[in-house]
């Protein structure tokens, strides 16, 4: 299958990083390209572009697509891992992309997606634990946790005791099988609106892939990674990343934490980033070609100092 996605957000992306025709950019979750080639088409000769993805398919992909392009270095690793991918260097402008490719949801043998019967996997670098891992092997306790933390299903008690009841007559192993132990879980009213295991699979695939668990210090990394002047922006597909995005890019921007009633400042501290975008929305148009844009939101940050306080 054909590794294609559609980049979500683009020129909101584009116009947020103010791409500079001689400057460093790194696209942290480079994907079938399109970012990454949107990145490109602003850079000149001596402009280079850093390419991260985990999964090795994106990978493959990038490799025919940029192939002859010495702008382009392509680098197969987490996006927590940017420093390294930089070799050091700092980054005029560094993109993330969080969340599921629609490549990855559309290729039903990766077992991403709630409307193709496939094995449970969802590993977005095809190794470690998989999904019929998390299932079969995690005791109710830690589903519960599992699916209230990452998925905010409300129904998550009675899922966890669904599976767990369902895993003792035999493994649960395919897609199909989690969204008939889900569908017997839930009463009759959670099945008229969305999907009614859309919660869950979210909720198994970040726990799969640790997408939270290195978000925030993946976010620490770029920021540490820009030049003064440089942006980050990130494009996030639902409120659990999109908050955690937020409060980071907030911290960035704290400047004096002095106590209200000291006449002048004491501390020193000063904004390390400016926020650019705060959660800017695809429009109408964008909904309607690619449905699944509906719920992104892009987040953008300029590094104003490498420090809070001045040396």
């Amino acid at each position: 299958m054909e590794f294609v996605h559609q980049p979500v957000l683009l020129s909101a992306c584009i116009d947020a990083l103010h791409i500079k025709p001689d400057g460093l950019y790194c696209d942290c979750t480079a994907g079938g390209g399109g970012h990454s080639a949107a990145i490109l088409s602003g850079l000149s000769e001596a402009g280079r572009l850093v390419a991260i993805d985990r999964d090795p398919d994106a990978i493959a992909v990038l490799q025919k697509r940029f192939s002859g392009d010495g702008r382009v270095r392509l680098v197969h690793d987490t996006f927590d891992h940017v420093e390294a991918a930089l070799q050091g260097e700092r980054a005029d402008g560094i993109l993330a992309d969080l969340g599921v490719s629609s490549y990855q949801l559309d290729c039903a043998e990766r077992g991403f997606s709630f409307h193709h019967d496939a094995p449970l996997d969802m590993r977005m670098s095809k190794t470690g634990l998989c999904a019929a891992d998390v299932v079969n092997t995690y005791s109710e306790a830690a589903l519960r946790k599992v699916l209230w933390d990452y998925g905010e299903e409300k129904y998550a008690p009675a899922i966890a005791r669904a599976i767990v009841r369902d895993r003792q007559k035999q493994p649960i192993e395919t897609t199909f099988m989690l969204v008939d132990t889900i569908k017997s879980a839930l009463p009759g009213k959670a099945m008229r609106d969305a999907h009614p295991a859309r919660r869950t699979f979210q909720a198994i695939r970040i726990e799969v892939n640790g997408e939270l668990a290195m978000l925030a210090d993946a976010l620490d990394a770029m920021f540490s990674s820009l030049a003064v002047g440089g942006v980050l922006a990130v494009i996030t597909f639902h409120s659990l990343e999109d908050r955690l995005v937020k409060q980071q890019f907030t911290k960035y921007t704290e400047g004096c934490t002095c106590p209200r009633e000291f006449p002048v400042c004491v501390c020193g501290k000063k904004p390390r980033g400016q926020i650019l975008c705060r959660g800017t929305a695809p429009a109408p148009a964008e909904v309607e070609q690619n449905p699944r844009a509906r719920s992104a939101r892009l987040r953008a940050v300029r590094k104003l100092r490498d420090r809070q306080t001045d040396d």
